[in-house]
């Protein structure tokens, strides 16, 4: 973790904090569960890594809306099963706020200076999140508004946490 005090650049290291990736959905693809093997095995060396791959519900051809938002209740107690009172979680949401790397990486500082150990995101499944998941998030992050299946985003998005350690840490990866 890197922090900037006027033109001096202080590095304190922080092995306690714990991130965890929730997501709903299995992980079919190889390309996919290499590439975020790939991103996890580099992430231990600036935290302790966790991702909780929760199942999701199948959705029938042209479910009604109603069957839609069972779908996202059941999934969405499923995620808040999995998450803490303590923990400051960000979920991943469209309508959420949008950073850049650095940005990022800034954010997940502030997090950890405020005393916060335990540091959630969530990753919806195909139809989204819950309003329940939603209100229990300490923050809403979007990736703008591109629709990326829910799969990927998991690759891009444990991409991006290992690019904001590396920031944090001066490395020259991020250029």
């Amino acid at each position: 973790l890197s922090l900037k005090t006027g033109s001096q650049q202080v590095k304190v290291i922080i092995n306690y904090m714990k991130v965890k990736l929730i997501t709903v959905g299995k992980l079919k693809e190889k390309y996919l569960k290499d590439g975020i093997a790939e991103y996890c095995k580099r992430l231990k060396r600036f935290t302790k890594f966790e991702l909780e791959e929760l199942p999701d519900e199948k959705i029938p051809n042209n479910a009604s809306q109603s069957q839609n938002t069972y779908i996202l209740e059941k999934e969405g107690q499923r995620i808040l099963n999995k998450i803490s009172n303590r923990e400051f979680v960000i979920v991943l949401a469209i309508e959420g706020k949008q950073f850049s790397s650095e940005k990022f990486s800034q954010l997940l500082s502030a997090t950890m200076l405020k005393g916060y150990s335990d540091l959630t995101f969530v990753i919806g499944g195909s139809l989204g999140l819950s309003q329940e998941v939603k209100k229990r998030a300490s923050m809403l992050m979007s990736f703008g508004l591109l629709t990326l299946p829910h799969q990927l985003m998991r690759l891009v998005f444990v991409e991006q946490i290992y690019r904001a350690f590396m920031i944090q840490e001066g490395s020259p990866y991020h250029k």
